[in-house]
């Protein structure tokens, strides 16, 4: 686990000054990007494909661990995606892709600083590859258990460490995409719309599914927050589940929207495109 907390602890109000000491976070941060490097794999023993420079996507799968993700929201988040992996809509993503191929990787992030990472980054082209992943998954993944004493929920940090990895990833994606999973707002680091602007300048897409509708006493419409606040990039979109059992459904969904590389259209859920000059509701 990887802690950077005096390097990105801020509010979220903004001043010369307060940016001055945003700036010097971020430098910071590079300087010791290699020090995360060592922490952080770049290939996996799960990869099966002889070409390990080009696939057709780049995920990460960044994944909330925060406090108030209990045991069966956890288990929710940690099978859900095991079950998207396992699943033929996926597998058959994959295969129609130009390269047959996808890269990903599995983190779980809380507040600034605090990060696990569960799956380094593989190359999945087999049901072979996708089996191993959900098995990595559900094997090491947060069970919720621990959530005492995680603290805040920094978005902000999911997205630079996650535009961080995807700048790891050795090879070429023809996309690359931050999946973010959460049930609450930003409220720990820097700024969340200063990180989702720094991961588009970058051409990093962030998607987002909300395992919530609300959050009690701050919002009562967390897609609408994450659709304003954090979503951003080509195609980007919110997928909101009506219920938290619709969660899994909605993961294999959205990544199939993810590797195919298409606008989401009618699949079932709450789900409305991004930062990209559309902000029409999907029908």
């Amino acid at each position: 686990m990887t802690r950077w907390q005096d390097f990105f602890r801020s509010g979220t109000t903004s001043s010369p000054a307060i940016d001055a000491r945003h700036n010097r976070r971020r430098r910071r941060l590079s300087a010791l990007a290699g020090t995360l490097a060592l922490l952080i794999p770049t290939a996996s023993s799960f990869a099966t494909s002889p070409d390990p420079e080009t696939v057709d996507a780049a995920i990460v799968l960044a994944v909330d661990k925060s406090s108030s993700i209990d045991p069966v929201t956890a288990d929710f988040q940690r099978n859900g995606h095991a079950a998207a992996l396992r699943s033929k809509e996926v597998l058959s993503a994959i295969e129609g892709g130009m390269t047959g191929c996808i890269a990903v990787t599995y983190v779980e992030w809380a507040s600034v600083g605090d990060l696990d990472t569960v799956l380094p980054w593989t190359k999945l082209c087999s049901r072979q590859d996708l089996e191993a992943a959900a098995e990595a998954i559900l094997h090491h993944g947060n069970t919720g258990f621990e959530r005492r004493g995680r603290g805040g929920t920094s978005l902000s940090f999911a997205i630079d460490i996650s535009s961080f990895l995807l700048e790891r990833w050795p090879g070429h994606a023809t996309r690359k995409i931050i999946d973010i999973s959460s049930n609450g707002t930003n409220n720990d680091g820097l700024p969340v719309e200063r990180s989702r602007d720094e991961a588009m300048k970058k051409g990093h897409v962030i998607n987002v599914i909300a395992v919530a509708g609300s959050e009690p006493g701050i919002t009562a419409d967390l897609p609408g927050y994450f659709r304003q606040q954090v979503m951003g990039g080509p195609r980007s979109f919110v997928i909101a589940p009506d219920s938290i059992e619709d969660y899994a459904v909605a993961i294999r969904r959205k990544l199939m929207l993810e590797i195919a590389g298409i606008m989401p259209q009618r699949i079932g859920v709450d789900a409305q495109p991004g930062l990209t000059g559309n902000e029409n509701k999907v029908h």
